[in-house]
């Protein structure tokens, strides 16, 4: 059986960057078609491995910096300012957007605002703690104090 390397994660075969024992058929016709594996040649095993390492590399510069992220992230305090009524309920709300803007403007970090954890918008005058994702498994708490404007 000929040896490929996965060039992506393949369910059932194995993860990017392995090297598996296919078909021949398999590879001819279904992997190598849908650029999901290569032929494993000498070359290509080294450039292979290169190309594994310096992944490996960057992923944790990724995690390390998500680390230091969060550290940041978990000293924050942000204020944010909405028009209130009088019952300290909010003409608006305050959403994952105005969390992230704020952090942005705050911090200089980008957050998505998908990755910040909201059970719903905020509604009311007080403060909350918002859990957010700074990157995969690395979790921060930042302090939300929403004010009337």
């Amino acid at each position: 059986m000929p040896e490929a390397i996965l060039l992506k994660d393949v369910d059932g075969i194995g993860s990017r960057g392995a090297v598996v024992d296919v078909s021949k058929g398999y590879l001819r016709n279904f992997l190598i078609p849908r650029k999901l594996a290569a032929p494993a040649t000498k070359g290509a095993l080294r450039d292979a491995e290169r190309t594994q390492e310096a992944y490996t590399k960057a992923t944790a510069g990724r995690i390390a910096q998500a680390h230091e992220y969060a550290e940041q992230l978990n000293k924050t305090v942000l204020t944010i300012s909405q028009q209130a009524g009088e019952d300290g309920r909010l003409f608006g709300s305050v959403t994952t957007q105005d969390i992230a803007d704020a952090i942005k403007e705050a911090r200089g970090i980008d957050v998505d605002r998908r990755k910040i954890h909201l059970d719903e918008a905020i509604k009311n005058v007080g403060t909350y703690q918002v859990v957010l994702e700074v990157n995969d498994g690395v979790t921060a708490t930042v302090k939300v104090m929403v004010s009337e404007a």
